[in-house]
């Protein structure tokens, strides 16, 4: 756990979240600020700051995250499509430097990413 971050809080449980799903691996959570009708933070366990911060060591646990991703999104109610969208950097609008998945979803979304 990275002391001040604040997902690594959620992991550990130090910080409460609405649970969307978990194991071993992964935490999906709901968004405390939803930008959509369902929106889902889908984080890995493991600290990692931002997809600049993927390499052949860890990759493996991103390929895992979609591969969740479509069970969470169903789970959730999400039946005609959805966005997932990952921010890396300031320039990004990275709210959290831990690694996250945005799932949108539960109605029509904007064509508009701004």
């Amino acid at each position: 756990m990275v002391e001040n971050c604040l997902f690594c809080k959620i992991i550990a449980g130090v910080i409460p979240s609405k649970k969307a799903y978990e194991d071993e691996k992964i935490l999906a959570f709901y968004d405390i600020a939803p930008q959509a009708p369902v929106h889902i933070l889908v984080i890995p366990k493991t600290h990692i700051a931002c997809v600049d911060e993927i390499n052949e060591a860890n990759a493996d646990i991103v390929a895992y995250i979609f591969t969740k991703i479509p069970a969470i999104a169903k789970a959730a109610g999400i039946t005609n499509g959805y966005r997932v969208i990952s921010n890396c950097g300031a320039d990004a609008c990275q709210s959290v430097p831990h690694l996250h998945f945005h799932i949108l979803g539960g109605g029509e979304l904007s064509d508009k990413m701004a």
